[in-house]
C-alpha cells in the first residue's frame, strides 16, 4: 500500500512538472498597416512624421531594416502572408485575386495548436478575410476605422480559455487620406523620386495624416492587449506593400516591396534593437507557428517560408541572403508583369514585356490622390520632371541596381560592362527561382489572370 502511495505521488510529481514545462502558448497579436512605406515613420529615421506608437513599439521589441513583401500590391502580399507561400504557388497573382481553395490557410495552423484565430478589418484582402476559415472573421465596409474600435471592445469582453491569435488591419495609409492634413506643404517631407510641385507636397500632407491614423489604431490595438492579454503577448507590426506613390506600390523596386516590420516577442527580443537579417512576409507565418509550439519544420512541407525565430531571440543576426517578388497587375488598370530578387545588396529586375507602358492608379486614377496631373503639366517645362515621368511610364527589360551606392534605384547599371558578371549572377538567381517555381513568366500571368471585372474593385 505504501508503494503504491509512492508510486502514485511520483506520477503525480512528473506530471505536474511536465505541466509546469510545458509554457502556455503565448498570445500574439498582429497589427497590419495597408499601403505605408517604409521610411515614412520615425521607427525608420523619419521624424518628420508623427508616429509615437510605431516609436515607442520599436523601443520595447526589434526593428527589421530589411524585411520584404512578396508583391507590391494588397492581396497577393497578404495572400503571401497568410499561406506561407509565393503568389504563384497560393494562386493569388493579380489584385483582388484569393488564394487556392485548398490551401492550407494561417488559421488552421494555429488552430491546429489550440488557438482562437481571429481577424479584424482588412486582414486578407477586405472581405476575402471570411473565407480563410477565422474562427471570427469581421470586416466592415471598405475604408471604414470602425474595425479597430471593434477589436478593442472584443478583446475587452472575450471569455475563451484559449491562447489567441488575433490579426487586426486597419485601412490607414491606404487611400482616400484624410482631408485634414496635419503637416503644412512647407513641411511635408519628400522622399525620393517625387517631383515637387505644390500639388505633390499638399497630397504628401494629407498621406502623412494617414499614416498618423494608421499610428494611432496601432496604438489602440497595443494597449488593449497590454490591458487584456498577458505581459508575454508576441506584438506583430507590419504593412503590406509600399504607399500609393509612382514608385512604391505597384512597383517592384525597393520603395514598393520593402515594409516596416517590428516584433516585441517579450523576454525574447532585446528591447530597442535592430537586425540587418533579411526576411520575407513568407517567413512570418512559420516563425509565430515556432513560436506558438508548432514544428515549422512539419510545416515547411506546406510552404515556401521559414522560421526566423533565432533572429528574434539574438541567436542569429542573418538569415536570407535573397528574397523575391513578382508582380502581374490590376486588371486593366495596372498590367506590367515583372520579377525581382534582391541577393546580396544587388537588386535585379526583370520586365517581361518592356514594350508596355507602366500605368497604375497614380495615373488612370488621379483623382484619388490628385498630384499626377501636376507632374504631367510641369513635365513640359521641367526636365527633372520629365525625367520622372519618362521613367514611371517606360521601364527597360532588365534593371540592376547596387542597393549599397544606389539606395533609392536611379541608376540602372544593367547594361554596364563593369557589372556584367553582377548581371549575370542575379539574373541566374532569378532564373532558378522562376523555374523551381515553374513560372513561366507572362503565360504564367495570363493564365492566371482572372477574367471580368479585375479592376472594377477596390485595391
Amino acid at each position: 500500500m505504501l508503494r503504491l502511495f509512492v508510486l502514485l505521488s511520483v506520477v503525480l510529481s512528473l506530471t505536474a512538472f511536465a505541466a509546469a514545462a510545458d509554457p502556455k502558448h503565448p498570445d500574439i497579436v498582429f497589427f497590419i498597416a495597408d499601403d505605408m512605406s517604409v521610411k515614412d515613420s520615425s521607427a525608420y529615421g523619419n521624424t518628420q512624421i508623427p508616429a509615437p506608437n510605431m516609436a515607442a513599439l520599436a523601443k520595447d521589441g526589434l526593428t527589421f531594416d530589411a524585411a520584404y513583401a512578396t508583391s507590391p500590391t494588397c492581396a497577393p502580399s497578404r495572400a503571401a502572408l497568410l499561406t506561407g507561400c509565393y503568389n504563384l504557388r497560393n494562386g493569388a497573382m493579380w489584385n483582388q485575386q484569393r488564394p487556392k481553395a485548398d490551401l492550407k490557410k494561417w488559421p488552421a495552423y494555429f488552430q491546429g495548436l489550440g488557438y482562437e484565430v481571429v481577424a479584424f478589418g482588412k486582414v486578407a484582402h477586405y472581405a476575402q478575410v471570411q473565407t480563410y476559415g477565422f474562427d471570427q472573421a469581421a470586416f466592415f465596409n471598405y475604408h471604414q476605422d470602425v474595425c479597430i474600435e471593434k477589436a478593442v471592445e472584443w478583446l475587452a469582453t472575450r471569455k475563451s480559455d484559449k491562447p489567441l491569435c488575433l490579426l487586426v488591419g486597419t485601412n490607414f495609409p491606404h487611400v482616400p487620406w484624410p482631408k485634414q492634413a496635419n503637416l503644412s506643404p512647407a513641411e511635408a517631407p519628400l522622399p525620393a523620386k517625387i517631383a515637387d510641385t505644390p500639388e505633390t507636397r499638399e497630397a504628401r500632407t494629407h498621406y502623412t495624416a494617414a499614416v498618423s491614423r494608421a499610428d494611432s489604431d496601432l496604438g489602440l490595438v497595443r494597449a488593449a492587449a497590454k490591458k487584456y492579454l498577458p505581459a508575454e503577448t508576441v506584438f506583430v507590426f507590419s504593412a503590406d506593400q509600399g504607399a500609393q506613390w509612382p514608385f512604391a506600390k505597384w512597383n517592384l523596386y525597393e520603395a514598393g516591396l520593402q515594409v516596416p516590420l517590428i516584433i516585441d516577442w517579450p523576454g525574447n527580443t532585446k528591447p530597442a534593437s535592430r537586425t540587418s537579417a533579411m526576411i520575407s512576409w513568407i517567413d512570418l507565418l512559420p516563425t509565430l507557428l515556432d513560436i506558438a509550439g508548432g514544428d515549422s519544420t512539419t510545416a515547411a512541407a506546406d510552404i515556401d517560408g521559414q522560421s526566423f525565430a533565432k533572429v528574434l531571440a539574438g541567436q542569429a543576426d542573418q538569415f536570407r541572403d535573397r528574397v523575391f517578388a513578382s508582380h502581374s497587375g490590376d486588371g486593366n488598370i495596372n498590367y506590367y508583369p515583372s520579377r525581382s530578387v534582391r541577393l546580396g545588396h544587388w537588386k535585379y529586375i526583370r520586365n517581361l514585356d518592356a514594350s508596355l507602358e507602366f500605368h497604375t492608379h497614380i495615373d488612370r486614377r488621379p483623382q484619388d490622390t490628385n498630384y499626377w496631373p501636376s507632374w504631367a503639366e510641369h513635365a513640359k517645362n521641367d526636365p527633372s520632371i520629365a525625367t520622372l515621368v519618362n521613367m514611371y511610364l517606360h521601364r527597360p527589360a532588365e534593371e540592376l541596381y547596387n542597393l549599397s551606392a544606389d539606395p533609392d534605384e536611379w541608376k540602372n547599371l544593367a547594361a554596364d560592362p563593369a557589372h556584367a558578371a553582377d548581371l549575370t549572377r542575379l539574373r541566374t538567381a532569378l532564373d532558378e527561382w522562376m523555374t523551381a517555381s515553374h513560372d513561366t513568366g507572362i503565360a504564367a500571368d495570363e493564365a492566371a489572370q482572372p477574367k471580368g471585372a479585375a479592376s472594377k474593385g477596390a485595391d
